[in-house]
């Protein structure tokens, strides 16, 4: 089994978090950000030996982790902070490897290029700023350097409050409201805006991963044809992963996209595995192989191992 979406905050970054005394920062285990109410952290979430007793229980050969976006620490100016990130999570134990991230106020380019030559699966970029066609575009320089490595990218919520909700105190707001709809809305307007740009016409090889499955937004699809728009055929290199969603979201998703674009991924320690009642074909193709075209852009053997035991096993990538 591989997991395209977990977050596991390695030693060197908890300490810089703890370091910094303006949002987002540690005070203990208490987090406070700019856009949602302190949040008691758990510290066995963030155990490297307790989660990879837990991956290794649960038959996960490969776990992808990432910056944690609603911190907005791609948009700080600090590069401590992310370079304890980067240090961190590329030390930490099999089965987890890690995305990279950039400073999006002046993206290091060639910086970018060497995480990934130094084994990071690819770049994680926040959705917040991707909400429109000129802001993919403003992005493509970092979507250049992706593509010319053969790295994926994955679209995550960024900053809470950055949405529809803006206005908002987040001490007004249930606790649930930024997962719910803030991270849904910025999720849709970042698969629109994809589109609208006509990502694939400029990435044509560009593979690219919208987690929680894009906030539903391939559901709309019907709603685009009413008005006028045309989803055209289906992306061979466009990913949503299932994060937080079970088996009534991910099927209807999985009737547009098609199976082979659904990738598992969990949001750990957040969620865990949900079962999408999907069959064992099915979920061998969302929990192995899909993943696996996603990351490496290439199906794996039909006999390897991890595939035909869900990930039973050592990665060997």
């Amino acid at each position: 089994m591989i997991d395209v979406h977990q977050h596991l905050w390695p030693a060197e970054f908890v300490d810089r978090l703890r370091a910094r005394t303006t949002p987002p920062y540690l005070s203990g285990w208490t987090l406070h950000t700019s856009g949602e109410q302190p949040y008691d952290v758990d510290p066995a979430a963030h155990a490297v030996d307790k989660r990879v007793a837990l991956e290794l229980d649960a038959g996960t050969s490969l776990a992808a982790v990432s910056l944690s976006s609603p911190l907005g620490i791609e948009q700080l100016g600090d590069a401590a902070l992310l370079d304890a990130w980067h240090v961190g999570a590329a030390a930490l134990p099999s089965p987890f490897r890690a995305w990279a991230s950039v400073d999006l106020r002046e993206p290091d380019l060639s910086g970018l290029a060497g995480l990934f030559a130094d084994g990071f699966l690819g770049v994680q970029l926040p959705a917040h700023v991707l909400g429109t066609p000129d802001a993919w575009a403003e992005i493509a320089p970092v979507l250049a350097v992706a593509e010319q490595a053969d790295k994926p990218v994955l679209v995550h919520p960024g900053i809470a409050g950055a949405g529809n909700a803006g206005q908002i105190g987040a001490d007004q707001l249930p606790g649930w409201w930024a997962p719910v709809v803030d991270y849904v809305n910025q999720l849709q307007s970042a698969w629109w805006a994809w589109h609208a740009y006509d990502g694939r016409g400029s990435f044509p090889s560009l593979r690219v991963c919208f987690v929680a499955a894009a906030g539903l937004a391939p559901v709309h699809h019907e709603r685009l044809a009413a008005r006028g728009g045309r989803l055209g055929t289906i992306d061979p290199r466009l990913f949503v992963d299932t994060s937080s969603y079970g088996p009534q979201g991910i099927d209807a998703v999985a009737r547009v996209l098609g199976i082979d674009q659904v990738v598992h991924g969990t949001d750990r320690p957040y969620a865990g595995v949900t079962e999408l009642r999907q069959g064992e074909a099915a979920t061998a193709v969302i929990r192995y192989d899909n993943p696996h075209r996603l990351l490496f852009g290439t199906s794996p053997p039909r006999n390897d191992p991890d595939r035909l035991g869900f990930g039973r096993g050592a990665p060997a990538y």
